[in-house]
């Protein structure tokens, strides 16, 4: 019997970096052997009737919660096939855009998945953004995002802010700078990366991977 090809969207609402997260799906899905078709779309139909969704983001958090409110029903969208159950990834902003508020430029609401809020890092001593190779730490196994994933793992990164207060049970990992900054969050069928997993190679593939393969517990049902 086939095995029914996999319907990705990349959600596209001028957040960025759009077509580099595309082709990266595509490549993690191909180097597996999963049948799937990604797209880049911002038609709320499409979203809701995905199997997966992923949504990049760099740049500012109002900028890019902005540019989702401006898209007619594609955040509400977002929010009714998560609620469904739909696999979600957030990529950097994508990440950040979860949690409860941004504080950059201003007090923003985000989708309020997890807990938390995304201020400006401290990080004394260090310059900001952060920006290049930093090392992922986790406990392999721990979740199914991280499978297969060494202990030296490292994904890359570009930011100055990062969620602060946020819950330990939705930490997957987390990197050292200045202190340990969340780097992989997630809570029911959604979760995010804060460093660009579409430019951490090899780690940021198996990442992917991982995602396409994942059959989580959508949030509030019954394991």
């Amino acid at each position: 019997m086939a095995t029914a090809t996999q319907s990705i969207v990349v959600i596209d609402y001028n957040g960025g970096n759009l077509a580099s997260a595309a082709r990266a799906v595509a490549r993690a899905a191909a180097d597996s052997g999963i049948d799937a078709t990604v797209t880049i779309t911002a038609d709320p139909e499409s979203v809701r009737g995905a199997d997966r969704i992923v949504l990049p983001g760099q740049g500012a958090f109002a900028d890019c919660a902005a540019g989702l409110a401006a898209v007619p029903g594609l955040k509400p969208a977002i929010i009714d096939a998560t609620e469904a159950g739909t696999p979600f990834l957030g990529i950097c902003v994508g990440m950040q855009l979860m949690a409860q508020r941004g504080l950059e430029h201003a007090v923003t609401p985000g989708f309020g998945w997890i807990s938390g809020e995304i201020a400006r890092m401290e990080a004394p001593g260090l310059r900001l953004p952060q920006m290049g190779w930093n090392r992922l730490d986790f406990t392999p196994g721990a979740h199914p995002l991280t499978e297969g994933l060494d202990a030296d793992a490292h994904g890359y990164f570009v930011h100055s802010y990062a969620l602060r207060h946020g819950a330990v049970d939705e930490l997957v990992a987390t990197t050292d700078y200045g202190g340990a900054v969340p780097a992989i969050v997630a809570r029911g069928n959604r979760a995010g990366t804060q460093f660009h997993v579409e430019k951490s190679q090899t780690v940021g593939l198996r990442i992917l991977s991982n995602f396409l393969r994942w059959s989580p517990v959508r949030e509030g049902a019954a394991a």
